[in-house]
């Protein structure tokens, strides 16, 4: 008989049990998710290290509260590749089982903490450019490096100590409540008020950039009314709004690559999930991966100054690789191997 079907009643809070949330029954699925989580994984991680080596070798890009938001996401997209990835094969590729509830509720937690984080980021860049663009004249007054940094701190430790209820206390195990069919050992209480968190933080960015589009469609309608006035003004003006669709373009990824996680997350919560679709489940939460390995690309793209910073790094790199081979070892080395053959 099916261990599942024989703990169906039951709490759901012995470690054997977990063998039930293990959905990927044939070699072939296991392949897939490996190859989806080492690919996606190992070029987020590089992608990310490349952003955050680009802000910070740079001290134009490294003082703006901007990039410092930046910085934090990529830093957030890093760590949530990383254990996202191991926990994740280790579970569901080599089954895994031989750790406690609190060790899988710990690798949980880094995985919510990692995701909130990068999407509160996001936040805290929305609300840069909400107050860039509807008060450009206080902005420098009010969104400081010493705020930025403040702002932060704060973001990392709601995200954390939210994802560490869990761990301290609030799961179906310690309050002998309802489990979820997706997690071993999450109350469905906890999972559904994470998700409400999750859906606000979403909504106050959306509504912070149809703000920030609804501004940079007014300029561009006064831009073309007077074509005279083209200033120091209108040239920062210019590059919020570009660095505002950028933004967008990085929510609309998020909320694509997330959307379907989101939405098997609040059907688990009103009714049961079948195996197909926790097997979905599954190979839908390698899309976070996708999310965090294209921010990085977005930026490249379309932000000038990183793209610049990118330019000069690869120049950098040619020339030194130029020079190396133009150095009296190699060529002493090109003329032997010339002998030789």
């Amino acid at each position: 008989m099916d261990i599942c079907k024989i703990h169906e009643n039951a709490s759901k809070c012995s470690v054997n049990t977990m063998e039930c949330f293990m959905v990927l029954s044939t070699q072939a699925q296991k392949i897939s998710i490996a190859t989806l989580c080492g690919l996606f994984g190992t070029l987020c991680i590089f992608e990310n290290s490349l952003v955050l080596y680009l802000i910070f070798s740079s001290p134009g890009t490294r003082r703006k509260p901007s990039y410092l938001f930046i910085s934090s996401l990529a830093l957030a997209d890093i760590l949530a590749s990383i254990i996202f990835v191991c926990s994740f094969v280790n579970f569901h590729v080599f089954n895994e089982t031989d750790f406690s509830k609190e060790m899988f509720l710990l690798q949980l937690g880094g995985v919510n903490t990692s995701f909130s984080a990068s999407l509160s980021s996001l936040l805290l860049t929305a609300l840069d450019r909400y107050i860039s663009i509807s008060r450009p004249s206080e902005y420098k007054l009010l969104m400081t490096r010493k705020r930025a940094w403040i702002a932060l701190g704060l973001l990392w430790v709601v995200c954390a100590t939210i994802a560490s209820l869990p761990l301290l206390g609030w799961n179906c195990c310690t309050l002998n409540s309802t489990c979820s069919d997706l997690f071993p050992f999450v109350d469905d209480n906890y999972l559904g008020s994470w998700i409400c968190f999750i859906m606000v933080l979403l909504g106050c960015i959306v509504y912070a950039y149809a703000h920030v589009l609804w501004r940079a469609h007014q300029h561009v309608a006064y831009m073309e009314k007077h074509q005279v006035q083209v200033g120091k003004q209108n040239t920062r003006m210019r590059m919020d709004v570009m660095l505002a669709k950028t933004l967008v373009m990085v929510l609309t990824v998020l909320v694509l690559c997330w959307s379907p996680v989101l939405v098997l997350m609040i059907y688990s919560i009103f009714a049961r999930l079948s195996n197909h679709l926790r097997k979905v489940f599954a190979f839908c939460s390698t899309l976070c991966l996708l999310n965090s390995m294209v921010n990085p690309i977005i930026y490249a793209l379309r932000s000038k100054e990183l793209y610049s910073s990118l330019r000069m790094v690869f120049s950098r790199f040619r020339r030194q690789l130029k020079a190396s081979e133009g150095s009296p070892e190699a060529e002493s080395t090109h003329k032997s191997s010339m002998i030789e053959t």
